[in-house]
């Protein structure tokens, strides 16, 4: 004989079924699996007409035309940005951009902001994180942001005035490496004011820095940026290598790793060469903030030692290297004395330490004992 299902049982069985159907309407949707970085190698390349045209495009934006601190006001929650601490975090939060154009006419910009890095995002190192700002969504033409899509703005790390003293210190080594070579991340200065979105309230006003996108870098460098880890010196480009070591060496930044693409960028052209570009170089000693210190495995007792750690390549190549940067030292020094916005002490500080390198690398010998001396023969960094 069928026994009749009871009423709590059926009704038990609608409102389990209402509740997946709610749960399935809640849920946050899965994110996307990560692509394997290595199909972009397989990638077919653009003809070379579409190249050059891409990389006159990214040479032109105009975001980077221009010297003078650029003032927006970026107005967001950061009471909740403050509290996402955790480095594997891709939170991101509305925030509204505001600025003055060249015309004198106020444009506001609607973004998306989250907080980025490891040591700066921890809250024992800095008040205010570092920030990546998304435009997607944006009508950017005629704007100074025409062309970006996702841009990393450099802040200062708290809010005592010589914290933005530092962020001047990092705004000049981009400037100094532009010098060196074309190849290089550019940087815009600016004067950013930060406003809380619930009360209303201004937190602080600091310089900060723009750092140009990644593929911009290697649209102007007619390639695409690539991530191939476990590099070795012998698998990039030569030249490239010799400038990016020297650069670091003379502002004494340790802080990178071609092996693990630790602040390095590795973009491939069409001939399939492989060129690394650093950046991020908080942790010099020409910046050398408060939380700086160095890897205790490297020998060096501070950011302000020099390391070499590059190839150990014979003195007569290595010094023909060197003297690229020693025809750029009357350059160097002007472009130091053209950023106004830098106070007594610290123009004093930073072209002091930038004429240490000079004078260590001074011939007849300066090249072998400053760095031949004491370098390592190793495949990699």
């Amino acid at each position: 004989m069928m026994r009749r299902r009871s009423l709590p049982t059926v009704t038990g069985l609608i409102l389990s079924c209402a509740a997946a159907g709610l749960l399935a309407q809640t849920a946050p949707p899965k994110a996307p699996p990560k692509k394997n970085p290595l199909l972009k190698l397989t990638k077919p390349w653009d003809e070379p007409a579409v190249i050059e045209a891409k990389r006159s495009e990214a040479q032109q934006r105009p975001l980077f035309q221009e010297t003078e601190p650029l003032a927006f006001t970026l107005t967001a929650e950061f009471k909740k940005i403050e509290k996402d601490r955790d480095p594997e975090s891709t939170n991101r939060y509305p925030a509204t951009l505001t600025l003055v154009d060249a015309r004198g006419r106020e444009q506001t910009l609607h973004v998306r902001i989250g907080p980025r890095g490891h040591l700066r995002r921890m809250s024992r190192t800095c008040d205010f994180v570092p920030l990546r700002v998304e435009f997607a969504g944006n009508d950017l033409a005629g704007s100074v942001f025409e062309g970006q899509t996702t841009l990393k703005l450099g802040t200062h790390c708290r809010d005592a005035s010589s914290s933005s003293q530092y962020v001047l210190r990092e705004y000049s080594s981009y400037r100094l490496q532009n010098l060196v070579t074309p190849q290089s991340f550019r940087a815009r200065l600016a004067r950013g004011t930060y406003v809380d979105a619930v009360s209303h309230k201004t937190l602080s006003t600091h310089y900060a820095l723009w750092l140009e996108n990644d593929e911009d870098v290697a649209r102007r460098m007619g390639g695409r940026t690539v991530e191939l880890k476990r590099l070795q010196f012998k698998d990039v480009d030569p030249d490239a290598l010799e400038l990016m070591t020297l650069f670091n060496y003379m502002i004494g930044n340790t802080d990178y790793s071609l092996y693990a693409l630790h602040n390095v960028k590795v973009v491939q052209d069409p001939l399939k060469t492989l060129y690394p570009v650093p950046y991020d170089f908080d942790l010099s000693g020409l910046v050398n903030p408060p939380y700086a210190n160095v890897d205790p495995r490297l020998g060096i007792s501070s950011v302000t030692d020099r390391l070499y750690r590059g190839p150990c390549l014979p003195a007569d190549q290595l010094e023909k290297y060197v003297e690229q940067f020693r025809e750029k030292r009357s350059a160097m020094l002007t472009t130091l004395d053209g950023i106004k916005e830098f106070d007594g002490s610290t123009r004093s500080t930073v072209r002091d330490y930038l004429e240490s390198f000079f004078r260590a690398v001074a011939p007849p010998n300066g090249v072998k004992k400053s760095i031949l001396s004491s370098c390592k023969t190793a495949p990699t960094m």
